[in-house]
């Protein structure tokens, strides 16, 4: 399964010290209330603190079990229906562990580089409250939980899980290389959409390709408003990001990729038989991206975090317009 990276938060203010304040975290979180201080650090460090990056990785996850099924519309009774809610219970835990995985992956890359940003220099990694070696054991340990969940699919979603490591590992390197790095993210982080329909059939079609490709434009979509949050520490230290190449046309390619979102998640809708409750579903799912487009401030940080965090909502409704769409009309 794939591994994920963006997370939410809050710039450090100014001379805070990396034990005083906490970057990137809802304020008054589980792991600030709850967790030994001990641990505090080793959950930061994997994102536990914000699990917006869980959500996101998951969607497509079980969009693409949802889709399978309402190809075969195969949710009329319980029985047929346990199946299903196991798959989705699997994917929701490989995508907690996996997405803690790349967030740990990306700290030792990005450490140096952390340091100097104002929202991550109190990051483990980056303050030196968790050693590199101790990360790596970390990685490690989410890792064989993440094998453990692989291996419960069949052969072809196994080989299929393990086809998308080279671009999870290439990811965290592309903000140095290109302005494209949300495109790369794009294609690890929306793997889950094939995986999904492939651990029912053992094969893939054209509407999880379909799916695939829209969840991809998606994650550009929200993860440039996510990369306006640093643009202007990206840009003083070397680093790229399609929020710096689109600049004050972003509006205008947010259009563009949230568009290619609707039509092709509605398209793979509609190969697989999806009905009106679908369709009505995808058009309040398409008010709400038009929503993000329009309120969007680039300069103004709380408003791009609160945009970007709202793709939860989005994921949740091309998720339940397909649930529902499965349930007998009375009549």
């Amino acid at each position: 399964m794939p591994a994920t990276w963006p997370e939410t938060g809050n710039k450090v203010s100014a001379g805070a010290s990396p034990a005083e304040t906490i970057p990137d975290a809802p304020n008054r979180n589980f792991v600030d209330r709850l967790a030994p201080e001990s641990l505090k650090p080793w959950l930061r460090l994997m994102r536990a603190d914000r699990p917006i990056g869980v959500w996101l990785l998951m969607w497509p996850c079980w969009w693409s079990v949802a889709l399978a099924a309402r190809y075969l519309n195969d949710f009329p009774d319980v029985a047929s229906t346990l199946p299903y809610v196991w798959l989705l219970v699997l994917f929701a835990i490989g995508s907690f562990v996996m997405r803690s995985a790349g967030c740990v992956y990306n700290d030792i890359l990005d450490r140096d580089i952390d340091a100097k940003v104002a929202r991550t220099q109190s990051r483990p990694l980056a303050s030196g409250r968790i050693s590199v070696k101790a990360a790596f054991a970390l990685i490690v340990a989410l890792c064989l939980v993440g094998l453990a969940v692989l291996i419960q699919f069949n052969a072809f979603a196994i080989a299929l899980g393990f086809a998308s490591i080279g671009i999870v590992l290439i990811y965290p390197l592309m903000k140095r290389v290109t302005f494209w790095p949300q495109a790369v993210l794009g294609l690890a982080f929306s793997w889950g959409a094939l995986m999904g329909w492939a651990a029912i059939f053992g094969s893939l079609g054209v509407a999880p390709i379909l799916l695939y490709a829209a969840a991809v434009a998606w994650t550009i979509g929200y993860d440039t408003i996510y990369a306006h949050q640093d643009k202007e520490d990206d840009a003083v230290i070397g680093l790229k990001s399609t929020a710096l190449r689109f600049g004050k046309n972003t509006p205008a390619w947010l259009a563009l990729f949230y568009g290619i979102t609707i039509v092709g998640i509605t398209l793979a809708g509609s190969l697989v038989g999806a009905g009106y409750v679908f369709y009505t579903g995808m058009a309040l799912a398409a008010g709400h991206l038009i929503w993000q487009i329009a309120t969007l401030d680039m300069d103004d940080g709380q408003n791009c975090l609160d945009r970007f965090r709202s793709n939860h909502s989005f994921g949740a409704m091309v998720f339940f317009a397909l649930i529902l769409d499965m349930i007998p009309i009375p009549g």
